[in-house]
């Protein structure tokens, strides 16, 4: 998002931030209202045009789910579609971005955040190990439900409901997107939750506790807040690390020194 999309999502989250109550249901009801929304072009481009009027827009809103959902929910996607944005797309993709933020602020209060952070973030590595699972999550001839039913046949009674409910959701509705840039984005927002970055970082053997902490503290400086490590084991690396948070890469693999001794040859 770029321009009025990234004030206007910012400003819905700081106001999601604030609001109490059951926040597990809200994010229930801004997925499937999101989901709704998505496959709907015009309603989509109304509710995203700010040519139209914001108490326009928002009856709009109001008249279509009525007494579908909960009062909060409506609540939270006025603010949202009074908003101003660039493109019907981002009106979707700060739904979903709401929804997935409810979601982990509401394992936040359940004591279970770090859990879900974990389960989240290990998917992303049986996506990276299974060619044949990103196949079927971003194969076109499968429907929705049939993607959603994969996911839960893979985490269903292993996982927190949270991390169970965005997996689904977020499979679901790829639209053209990359399953590990997904998994990546909800990582970054799992670590908001408690103000905290989260690092993804590939190594060719596993880090031990003393070096995870030290890694952690030297990247907490770097990021200007507490950062959480999630290593990865990655033989691609062939030695040293990688490190990515958010989209700042250090990469420091011997792979990538290789790559670059190689392309200084062939100069």
């Amino acid at each position: 998002m770029i321009g009025a999309s990234r004030g206007s999502l910012a400003r819905a989250q700081a106001s999601l931030s604030a609001r109490q109550g059951d926040l597990s249901t809200l994010s229930a009801e801004l997925f499937a209202v999101v989901a709704a929304i998505a496959n709907e072009k015009s309603l989509r481009q109304t509710l995203a045009d700010s040519g139209q009027p914001e108490g326009a827009r928002k009856a709009l809103i109001t008249d279509l789910l009525g007494n579908k959902v909960s009062a909060a929910t409506l609540d939270v996607l006025g603010d949202i579609v009074t908003g101003r944005w660039s493109s019907d797309h981002d009106l979707v993709e700060a739904i979903e971005t709401v929804a997935s933020q409810a979601a982990f602020a509401s394992a936040d209060k359940a004591g279970t955040l770090d859990r879900v952070e974990d389960e989240v973030f290990l998917f992303g590595r049986a996506i990276d190990a299974s060619p044949e699972l990103q196949m079927a999550l971003t194969d076109p001839s499968l429907g929705s439900d049939a993607k959603a039913a994969i996911v839960g046949d893979l985490l269903g009674g292993k996982v927190d409901s949270v991390t169970l409910s965005v997996l689904k959701y977020y499979a679901s509705n790829l639209r053209g997107r990359r399953v590990d840039a997904v998994v990546a984005d909800l990582s970054d927002l799992a670590g908001e939750a408690r103000n905290q970055s989260v690092a993804e970082v590939r190594s060719v053997v596993a880090l031990d506790e003393s070096q995870t902490r030290r890694l952690a503290a030297a990247l907490s400086v770097i990021a200007g807040r507490e950062v959480k490590v999630n290593v990865a084991i990655d033989p691609t690396v062939l030695g040293g690390i990688s490190v990515k948070i958010g989209d700042q890469i250090i990469d420091g693999t011997v792979a990538s020194r290789l790559e670059n001794a190689r392309r200084s040859l062939l100069a």
